[in-house]
């Protein structure tokens, strides 16, 4: 069953914001501690501990999300100084703290050749770069502002 309450008089921007249209996602057991993550649009990843071998870790694809965003968010302005075939490789490597079970710190780096530039330009074409994953990247803007993450909810299954 899902319970649902609202808090009266609650001026929060969760409450008042207006979620954007999203495909479903959803995962689904393979076996022990072991899933698959879906998108309606055919997308799959493997999901589970590092032990059961190729699939990601849940903080892994929380890393991964980071990286991809950020270069996504990215991706236009140096595409559009360095050209469309520019290569980089982003890394979020920061350790986990293990007493506490969660990543404190999560540093986007961007390994990428800006030897061609001067300084001035170097400077200008990052500065331009880190406004628009500021901007744009869902994932870090996200995280940066404490997502809120209700209680689980549990539902009994319909059908027969």
């Amino acid at each position: 069953m899902t319970e649902q309450t609202t808090t009266p008089g609650a001026t929060s921007t969760e409450d008042t914001a207006t979620p954007s249209p999203t495909d479903p996602l959803w995962v689904e057991r393979n076996g022990t501690r072991t899933y698959t993550g879906f998108s309606a649009r055919g997308a799959r990843v493997e999901i589970g501990p590092a032990e059961a071998g190729a699939v990601f870790t849940p903080g892994e694809l929380l890393k991964i999300a980071l990286a991809a965003c950020a270069g996504m968010s990215s991706d236009r302005a140096f595409s559009r100084r360095l050209g469309d075939d520019y290569r980089t490789t982003i890394r979020v490597e920061d350790p986990k703290l293990v007493a506490e079970d969660r990543y404190p710190v999560l540093t986007e780096k961007f390994e990428i050749d800006l030897s061609m530039l001067d300084d001035a330009e170097r400077e200008k074409l990052l500065t331009i770069a880190q406004r628009a994953i500021d901007k744009a990247c869902t994932v870090g803007r996200t995280l940066k502002a404490g997502a809120r993450i209700p209680d689980a909810q549990f539902e009994q299954p319909t059908g027969g």
